[in-house]
C-alpha cells in the first residue's frame, strides 16, 4: 500500500478488525436472503412465492378499483413483531409518505385495516381484500427496508413485475432449472385482468424476482434479453422510479405527503428560486476557474453539463451580503430537513448562513428565523450539509452569503438542494477515493468511521469491509458497534432498544429518486454473548475490545452487529452509490423503547370485545357461578389483564423515569473533541477524522 493511502487510512479513522479481535454477530446469518429464500427456509408454498394463495389465479387489484386502499391505510403492529423489525416498518412508511401520496395511521376502528406480524416468512395478500383484519407477515429475516416496501406494495395492488402480460419481451424462463412443482410461479397474468398502467417493463423494480428465483442449484432461472440488466433484477434496496410512477398512477397521487422541494439549477428559472435586495447576486454557473469544475448533479458526465448557483465572495466588498431565496414552500408543521451540497472556496471569515422566512398575520412581509452558519474556508471540493428545521407555516429557505474582511478568491457554490418533511440523518461518513481504497484494501480487512454520539449520550461508531469478509467476498459488509464515551456512568447498561440506521446515499439530486441502500439494528438488552457469560450490548469498557487511536489515545470497541452481505459490488457501482469517487453513509441511533408498549386498540375494538364478554356472562347457565371451571377461567383471565397491566405501568414507569433522569438531573454530552462530526473551524464536517 503506497503511503497516500495509509495517510487516508489514518486520516479517516480506519483500522484493521484483526487488530481488535472482536466478535461480529450477522443479524441475516451471514446469507444474503431474498424474500423467497426466506419463506422456502420456513416451509412455505405461496403463490408467487410470498402472496396469500386463497386468492384466485385470474383476479388482479389494479384492475378491480374496489381492492384499493384509501390513501391514507389505517395500520396495526402485532406484539408478535420483533422490535428490530417494527423500527423498520415505521421507516418504510416514512419512504412511502416521502415518495408517494400513501400515507399510513395507526388503526382507529377502521372496517379494513393491514395488521401486521410475525409470521414464517416474508407475505401479503394482493391488493384490499375487505376482509377486515388484512395480515402482511415480517418475520425473521424480512426486517429490510426493500423488503417491506415490496409487501406493502403487494398490499396496495402490485403482482410481481416479471409476472406482466409482456414478461417474454424482456426476459427468458429457464423452465429446465426451475425446482420441479414450482412452475406455476412464472405464470404471465393477462392483459385483460392485469395491467402495467401503461409504465415500461422495469428491470429494476423492488418487485421483480432475482435471477436465481426457485432454481436447481446455481444456475439463473430468469435470464433477461439485455445481458446488462442480470445483475440488476432482483434488487431489495427500494422502490425504483417506475415502482413510483406505477404506484402514483394506480392511486392518482399529485403530490407526496412529506416532500417540498429539490432543486438542481438545471433549469433557467432555477425552482422559481428569487434574489434578495442589494447589488452582490448569486450566479447562475456550469464551471469556475477556482473550483467548482463542475456541478454535482452531473458530476463525472460530460464537461460544460450542468449547472450550480455561485456567490463570489472575491469580486464582493466586505460585509457585502447575496440573498438566495427559494419560492414559497407550505411544510408540514414540524420537523423538516434541509440537505444540500456546498462547495466552498471562501475565505475563513465568509460566512453562508441558512435562514427561514416566515409568514403570518402578524408578520405579512416574513420574519427571518436563522438555523446554520457556515463559515468560509477553502475545503476543495462538494460537501453533504443536512440541517434540521423546524417550520409550523408558509415560508421562504434563504441562503445568505456574506463577504467577511479578509482577501478571498472563490466564494460558495449551491447545488442539489432538498427539503422534506422529515428528520435528518444524525451524522455523516464520507469515505473519499473509495475507488482507490477498494483497490488497494485486501479482503477481510475493516475500515472504521470516526466515533460518533446518539442523541441518548451513546458512542458509536460504523465498521465496514469495503472488499468484504474473508467468508464473503464480491459484497460489503457493515457493522455497528457501541463504544466507549464520555457518557458511560450516567447511561442504562446494557444499552436497551436503540436502534442504528446505517445508509449508504444514493447521490441522486432528487431524493425521490433515491434509493438508498438501508440496514438497521436494534440493541437488545437481554442480548448475551455467544458463551452466554456477558450481555452483548453492556459497556464496552467491560464487553469491548481495547483500540488505540492515531493520536495515541484509547477507548474500548464492544461487538459488532450487521451483515456480511451489505450490498455487492456490482450493485454499489450501480447507481450513484459512487459519485466523485466519494461515498456517504447517513448515520442515526434512536430510542424505539416506545415499541415495547403494544399498540392501543382503538375504542371500537375493546368494546367489541367487552361487549363479547357480556354476552358470555349472560350466555352461562344457571349455578355457573359456583362452577370450580368458571371460576378458575375468570380467575386466569383476571391474572392475565392484571400482568399485562402491570407490565404497562412498569414500561411506562421506566420510560417516564429515564426522560426524568436525562431531563433533570444528568447531562448527556453530545458534541466534544475528538467525537462526531464537527471540525475545530466551526460548522464544517470533518473530512478526515480520527477515532
Amino acid at each position: 500500500m503506497s503511503p497516500t493511502y495509509l495517510i487516508l487510512l489514518f486520516g479517516l479513522g480506519l483500522t484493521a478488525a484483526k487488530l481488535t479481535g472482536e466478535t461480529e454477530t450477522d443479524v441475516d446469518e451471514g446469507q444474503d436472503w431474498d424474500i423467497f429464500n426466506i419463506n422456502e427456509a420456513a416451509g412455505l408454498d405461496l403463490l408467487e412465492g410470498d402472496i396469500e394463495q386463497d386468492q384466485t389465479f385470474s383476479r388482479n387489484s389494479i384492475l378491480g378499483d374496489k381492492y384499493r386502499w384509501p390513501t391514507t391505510i389505517p395500520y396495526y403492529l402485532e406484539d408478535s413483531l420483533d422490535m428490530n423489525a417494527k423500527g423498520v416498518i415505521l421507516k418504510a412508511f416514512d419512504q412511502y409518505r416521502l415518495k408517494t401520496c400513501i400515507d399510513f395511521t395507526p388503526w382507529k376502528g377502521e372496517e379494513n385495516y393491514i395488521s401486521v406480524f410475525k409470521g414464517s416468512g416474508c407475505f401479503s395478500s394482493v391488493g384490499n381484500q375487505h376482509v377486515g383484519k388484512q395480515q402482511l407477515s415480517i418475520g425473521r429475516n424480512c426486517d429490510r427496508l426493500g423488503t417491506v416496501e415490496h409487501e406493502f406494495l403487494h398490499a396496495l395492488g402490485f403482482w410481481h413485475e416479471q409476472s406482466r402480460a409482456d414478461r417474454d419481451d424482456y426476459v427468458n424462463i429457464m423452465w429446465d432449472r426451475i425446482e420441479p412443482g414450482k412452475e406455476h410461479n412464472f405464470k404471465t397474468r393477462d392483459d385483460t385482468v392485469s395491467s402495467a398502467l401503461g409504465i415500461p417493463y422495469d428491470y429494476g423494480s423492488v418487485m421483480h424476482y432475482s435471477k436465481t428465483a426457485f432454481n436447481i442449484g446455481s444456475e439463473p432461472t430468469i435470464v433477461t434479453k439485455i445481458p446488462h440488466f442480470m445483475d440488476v433484477i432482483g434488487q431489495r434496496m427500494g422502490f425504483s422510479a417506475n415502482d413510483l410512477a406505477k404506484l402514483n398512477r394506480l392511486y392518482n397521487c399529485t403530490k407526496s405527503s412529506t416532500f417540498v422541494e429539490s432543486c438542481n439549477f438545471e433549469e433557467e428559472n432555477i425552482c422559481g428560486m428569487i434574489q434578495g435586495p442589494g447589488n452582490t447576486k448569486w450566479e447562475q454557473l456550469s464551471s469556475l476557474s477556482g473550483g467548482p469544475q463542475t456541478d454535482f448533479t452531473n458530476m463525472g458526465q460530460c464537461k460544460g453539463k450542468g449547472f450550480f448557483m455561485h456567490f463570489s465572495t472575491a469580486s464582493a466588498k466586505p460585509g457585502d451580503h447575496a440573498f438566495l431565496e427559494s419560492r414559497w414552500l407550505y411544510p408540514k408543521p414540524g420537523a423538516q430537513c434541509l440537505q444540500f451540497f456546498l462547495h466552498n472556496t471562501g475565505a475563513a471569515d465568509d460566512v453562508l448562513n441558512i435562514w427561514v422566512r416566515e409568514y403570518d398575520k402578524a408578520n405579512p412581509s416574513g420574519k427571518m428565523r436563522l438555523f446554520k452558519s457556515i463559515s468560509g474556508g477553502a475545503m476543495g471540493s462538494w460537501e453533504l450539509y443536512s440541517v434540521n428545521l423546524n417550520v409550523a407555516q408558509k415560508a421562504r429557505v434563504v441562503f445568505e452569503g456574506v463577504r467577511g474582511k479578509s482577501p478571498s478568491k472563490g466564494g460558495f457554490s449551491l447545488d442539489d438542494i432538498n427539503l422534506s418533511s422529515t428528520k435528518c440523518p444524525q451524522h455523516i461518513w464520507r469515505i473519499r477515493n473509495i475507488t482507490a481504497l477498494m483497490a488497494t484494501t485486501p479482503v477481510g480487512s475493516k475500515q472504521y468511521s470516526p466515533r460518533f454520539l446518539s442523541p441518548a449520550g451513546y458512542s458509536f461508531q460504523v465498521g465496514v469491509y469495503l472488499n468484504g469478509r474473508s467468508d464473503r467476498p464480491g459484497y460489503m459488509a457493515i457493522y455497528f458497534h457501541l463504544t466507549s464515551g464520555p457518557n458511560d456512568h450516567k447511561l442504562k447498561w446494557p444499552c436497551p432498544w436503540q436502534q442504528a440506521t446505517m445508509a449508504l446515499m444514493d447521490q441522486q439530486s432528487d431524493i425521490r429518486q433515491q434509493m438508498n441502500m438501508h440496514r438497521m439494528v436494534t440493541t437488545d438488552p437481554e442480548k448475551m454473548s455467544s458463551d452466554g457469560k456477558e450481555y452483548y450490548w453492556d459497556d464496552p469498557s467491560k464487553v469491548g475490545s481495547k483500540v488505540t487511536a492515531s493520536d495515541g489515545s484509547y477507548y474500548y470497541r464492544g461487538p459488532g452487529t450487521g451483515t456480511s452481505s451489505f450490498i455487492t459490488h456490482s450493485r454499489l457501482r450501480s447507481r450513484k452509490f459512487i459519485k466523485g469517487d466519494d461515498a456517504f453513509f447517513l448515520l442515526s441511533v434512536e430510542d424505539i423503547s416506545d415499541l415495547l408498549v403494544p399498540q392501543p386498540l382503538p375504542h371500537s375494538a375493546v368494546q367489541a370485545d367487552s361487549n363479547l364478554m357480556k354476552a358470555a356472562d349472560q350466555d352461562a347457565p344457571q349455578g355457573d357461578a359456583n362452577n370450580p371451571t368458571v371460576i378458575t377461567a375468570v380467575a386466569a383471565s383476571v391474572a392475565a389483564t392484571m400482568l399485562v397491566v402491570s407490565m404497562l405501568i412498569v414500561g411506562i414507569t421506566w420510560r417516564t423515569r429515564r426522560r426524568q433522569q436525562e431531563s433533570d438531573g444528568v447531562v448527556i454530552i453530545q458534541d466534544i473533541p475528538g467525537f462526531m462530526e464537527e471540525c475545530p473551524t466551526k460548522d464544517l464536517p470533518c473530512p478526515l477524522s480520527t477515532p
